[in-house]
């Protein structure tokens, strides 16, 4: 039965990732021109929402967004029950949900990763009507197959890579090559596969420094003195990982278990190989580039099919869910199921066996 919806919201929270502002266009358009809805989009997250700082979105300013990177409505990481006020931490969920019902909000749409996906769902359980969609180049969403903006920043990374194989070569050198990737290792390896890199190491497989050694000293011997090693910002040596008891957020779910910030463990990886191997080392570190530019032709698909099926499931009253992609269909999973839970990569995944079939070094 379809309710008769008029007012909606729209954030987007977290990190900013390519295809924002094409999933804001698909859900926006489908949603005044198919539903005759009122559309708000709410300014840099949850805290737009908590501050009520808002713009009404309309055909004119969502049209001319479609190739645009970042998000028209801005992004904040503020989370609701943990809101910087003051110097401090502060519960603000109450005054959203005034907020919400102050614009007589048929539902939010909430655009973002797993920690907005949590958000989302705390603001569930105060009796709002929320709908997300998932956004994130670590592609660590669960309840779906892909995220929106992965595509894009694999595909950067990958072109980042090609380029580093020339003064590689070059050289004479071992490049090391860090991507994004707290948790999970998407990113890096799919990037690494595509590019050819010669070693990946992700946070799913702790990795021993002496076996990337030995690997790279059997290829300088085998004539081929250069090596590229891609790395995920998240990955850690097999002891960090016994160490934690095998618990990826026995550090906060950050770092390498050591203590040691994000590129300081990659900058060690780089200085250890060029100490075990006698071959110079360098490090690039991608970090913010990932996220920027325009998206890809996948992610502008993939957001535009997000967008419209969000706004007709909201229309016909689905809420409390994340809409997502699982086995090619697109469809609502309750948000209950995907809060508090992360997609890791399989040990057994196609793309880890591929890795293992043409010879690359995993580390372990």
């Amino acid at each position: 039965m379809q309710l008769s919806l008029r007012n909606i919201g729209i954030l987007t929270a977290g990190g900013d990732s390519p295809g924002l502002n094409v999933a804001i266009r698909g859900v926006g358009k489908t949603a005044i021109q198919h539903f005759g809805m009122r559309v708000v989009g709410f300014r840099d997250g949850f805290r737009g929402l908590m501050e009520n700082r808002f713009i009404e979105l309309n055909n004119d300013n969502l049209s001319g967004i479609l190739t645009l990177g970042g998000t028209m409505l801005g992004a904040s990481r503020d989370k609701p029950h943990r809101m910087p006020i003051a110097g401090r931490k502060a519960d603000m969920t109450d005054i959203m949900v005034e907020n919400f019902e102050k614009h007589r909000l048929d539902a939010l749409v909430c655009l973002g990763g797993g920690g907005t996906q949590g958000s989302a769902y705390r603001l569930v359980r105060k009796g709002l009507r929320i709908v997300t969609l998932p956004k994130t180049i670590d592609n660590d969403v669960a309840g779906t197959d892909v995220s929106i903006g992965f595509n894009t920043a694999l595909s950067i990374a990958t072109e980042a890579i090609d380029r580093l194989h020339s003064t590689a070569h070059s050289h004479h050198r071992i490049i090391v090559v860090e991507t994004m990737g707290h948790n999970t290792g998407w990113l890096a390896l799919g990037a690494g596969l595509a590019a050819g890199a010669d070693v990946i190491l992700i946070p799913e497989i702790p990795y021993d420094i002496e076996k990337i050694a030995e690997a790279i000293r059997r290829r300088s011997m085998g004539g081929r003195g250069f090596s590229i090693v891609a790395i995920s910002e998240g990955a850690r040596p097999i002891e960090a990982a016994a160490k934690s008891g095998g618990n990826d957020n026995a550090s906060g779910g950050r770092g390498n278990g050591h203590g040691d910030s994000l590129g300081a463990q990659s900058q060690h990886v780089a200085r250890q190989l060029e100490e075990l191997t006698d071959l110079e080392s360098r490090l690039t570190i991608l970090g913010h580039v990932q996220r920027g530019g325009t998206p890809s032709a996948f992610d502008r698909v993939l957001a535009t099919q997000l967008g419209t099926s969000c706004a007709r499931f909201v229309a016909d009253g689905v809420t409390g869910s994340m809409i997502g992609v699982q086995g090619g269909e697109v469809g609502p999973v309750d948000l209950a199921d995907v809060a508090g839970e992360r997609k890791t990569v399989p040990l057994d995944h196609p793309w880890v066996s591929a890795a293992r079939d043409t010879g690359v070094e995993l580390g372990d």
